[in-house]
């Protein structure tokens, strides 16, 4: 059972039009995250003071929005090289970027009223499991192209 997961992966990894819907999707990510960052944001740009939070909210913004800003430019070369760069580094930006990302929208929700940072927290998770399970099972039920089979037009 170990050697087919570990040649399915292989699989996943080596498709080239696999690799690039995952940069599609890459790219709408990291502009929907930098555009919930600025929206998040805006309101304590000009408040006089800010609670916890507040503080959280913008700070966890300010690291995910370079970050984010840098993998969108990174996955513009991707997409114009049509392959995934398999750097460490860009890994470890997508990891943190999103993750402050994430981090700040719940400080936002939070600072809103705590239920509906919670609740963000619980249907994020639940959110991560719904796409897990989908995208394995759409993957691992799809037959494998044929040698020379052509990509599907767009």
């Amino acid at each position: 059972m170990g050697d087919d997961a570990a040649q399915g992966r292989g699989r996943l990894r080596q498709d080239p039009v696999l690799v690039q819907e995952w940069l599609r999707q890459n790219n709408l990510i990291y502009g929907a995250l930098i555009a919930i960052g600025v929206f998040m944001v805006q309101p304590f740009l000009t408040a006089p003071s800010l609670d916890l939070t507040a503080r959280i909210c913008v700070v966890a913004f300010a690291v995910a929005i370079p970050l984010l800003a840098a993998l969108a430019m990174v996955n513009r070369q991707e997409a114009f090289r049509r392959r995934a760069s398999g750097s460490v580094l860009v890994t470890l930006a997508q990891v943190a970027g999103e993750l402050a990302a994430f981090v700040g929208v719940v400080a936002g929700f939070w600072h809103i009223l705590w239920v509906a940072g919670a609740s963000v927290v619980v249907t994020g998770l639940v959110a991560v499991g719904v796409h897990s399970a989908g995208y394995m099972r759409l993957e691992q039920d799809q037959a494998p192209a044929p040698p020379g089979a052509e990509e599907p037009d767009e």
